[in-house]
């Protein structure tokens, strides 16, 4: 295997230039770069990365936090901020660990503060535990990904205009006993992502005089959690919704699963709208509100990638696209 020295021998020059050369960091002029890159390519030299940060001071990694990766829209977003950094040759160390856990805890107040990153990435941050300012705090270049972004550069959907859209096409295709699925009674209990569609929704029924008919059924924002919750609300005959609001397609499909289990046609006797535009919402012809995971995690390294280079130019929040995405699982009510 070749080594720095080698590749300073054939270009004829010190190791301390060519790893100038190689690193970009200090002068070097254009025809010594050039030598010492042909006679790296000669002898197939690839830098090892503890060099390479010793020289530069960089690591050539991101850290990044974020909820355990068993739901799509995590494994999207994860998908997206690899492929990215991957391309910019940036190595990526992951941490999916469940809010609220005590492995959580000591990875804010241990693991985080003594490794080395050049930026971190943090994905669906709860401002309950004050996270976003412990990592803040740590210096080091940071972008968040959700709604909650208090000091940093970020990228989001507006959760509350996108549960607003949903509750608002279901109205105007003349529901009124309209429910949602996948929240909680308790606040203690919501992502702050959650909380906010929540907020969407209650928001669209005040502003149609429909307050007073506001359903809240608490389940996981998952598939199973949105069956469990479905099949207990659509199970009274007399007193079963019109029309379900799912706090994110999951929750929706599974609502529609539970549905057609207790012979309820979706969309005749009941109308579904989800939030996300999941992989599986094509499949089960689900109205939703569109967005792109994959798509904002190229945008976080973009985002990172400008803070790391430029830490003194202004936060940038990015606000990603969403919108109505209207298929076959909505319909007027009969």
């Amino acid at each position: 295997m070749s080594t720095i020295a080698d590749v300073a021998a054939r270009a004829g020059v010190s190791k301390a230039t060519a790893s100038r050369a190689l690193t970009g960091r200090g002068y070097v002029s254009e025809e010594t770069r050039q030598r010492v890159a042909d006679a790296a390519r000669d002898l197939s030299y690839v830098a090892h990365s503890s060099a390479t940060s010793l020289a530069t001071g960089r690591t050539q990694t991101v850290g990044v936090v974020m909820p355990p990766v068993d739901r799509w829209f995590f494994a999207e977003l994860l998908a997206g901020i690899q492929e990215s950094l991957f391309a910019l040759d940036y190595d990526l160390s992951l941490y999916g660990v469940p809010e609220g856990s005590r492995t959580r805890e000591r990875l804010f107040e241990h693991v985080l503060p003594r490794r080395r990153f050049d930026g971190i990435i943090a994905v669906g941050i709860q401002p309950s535990a004050r996270e976003l300012e412990r990592l803040q705090r740590a210096e080091r270049a940071l972008v968040s990904v959700g709604p909650y972004s208090e000091g940093s550069s970020a990228v989001s959907i507006d959760d509350t205009d996108a549960a607003r859209i949903a509750t608002e096409h279901l109205i105007e295709l003349g529901h009124e006993d309209i429910a949602f699925v996948g929240g909680s009674t308790d606040a203690g209990e919501l992502s702050f992502g959650d909380a906010r569609r929540l907020d969407g929704y209650l928001v669209a029924l005040q502003a149609a005089g429909l307050a007073h008919r506001a359903r809240v059924v608490g389940a996981t924002p998952t598939m199973p959690g949105g069956y469990t919750a479905a099949a207990g609300l659509l199970g009274d005959r007399r007193h079963r919704p019109t029309a379900i609001v799912g706090v994110c397609d999951e929750a929706a499909i599974g609502a529609v699963i539970a549905a057609r289990r207790l012979g309820i046609a979706v969309p005749t006797e009941l109308s579904v709208v989800g939030i996300d535009d999941h992989e599986h919402a094509e499949m089960f012809a689900l109205t939703t509100i569109g967005q792109s995971p994959r798509e904002q995690g190229h945008e976080a390294v973009r985002l990172l990638t400008q803070r790391m280079s430029r830490p003194d130019d202004p936060l940038e929040h990015v606000a990603a696209a969403s919108a109505l995405v209207v298929r076959s699982s909505t319909a007027p009510r009969r």
